[in-house]
């Protein structure tokens, strides 16, 4: 009983804290990570029934790049995303440890469950079971980072602050730009 407590108590913590966009702590995205590892995610003694065949790596990137690249980028290292590195918890970089250390069952739960609070949604209903597994395999198999540029949804607004910090205006216009 107090565990469950004391978890709530953290989770409305971060509820609170999560109303704004701020880079977050390194405290809290520790404890967030043991949240989501320890009382969360589930799945974790769940098969993958899927063979990582170059097919099915070919096709989870195909599921990645339509559903999960607005957060992870392309190549699901957060390339290109300007807020990943703001959200609260950070969006994190799946090539990472953490990330890798997940069992195919956790990664698919995730997937199919979402993780609240850290805005992962639940796919559940929008793909298929076969194609959370397909995403699984892109994620164990994740191409160098920076490899697949930015996301088109971003490209935009990168050569638009490019402009601006060499000192153009939209239109031709000259104008100063600082950060």
């Amino acid at each position: 009983m107090k565990k469950s407590f004391l978890l709530a108590g953290i989770a409305a913590l971060f509820a609170v804290s999560g109303c704004k966009v701020s880079t977050p702590g390194k405290v809290e995205t520790s404890v967030m990570r043991k949240v989501e590892k320890t009382m969360t995610v589930g799945g974790k003694n769940d098969k993958n029934p899927l063979a990582a065949t170059p097919e099915n790596i070919k096709e989870g990137g195909e599921h990645f790049g339509h559903h999960c690249q607005i957060c992870h980028g392309l190549d699901g290292h957060s390339t290109g995303v300007p807020f990943a590195a703001k959200m609260s918890p950070p969006v994190p970089d799946l090539g990472i440890k953490d990330v890798q250390e997940y069992t195919d069952g956790q990664l698919h739960w995730i997937i199919k469950n979402g993780i609240g609070p850290s805005g992962m949604p639940a796919w559940n209903g929008i793909l298929e079971d076969d194609e959370m597994w397909k995403a699984v395999l892109y994620v164990r198999n994740l191409p160098a980072k920076g490899s697949l540029g930015i996301p088109e949804v971003f490209k935009e607004e990168e050569e638009e602050h490019q402009q601006m910090e060499k000192g153009a205006k939209p239109g031709g216009m000259k104008m100063q730009h600082s950060h």
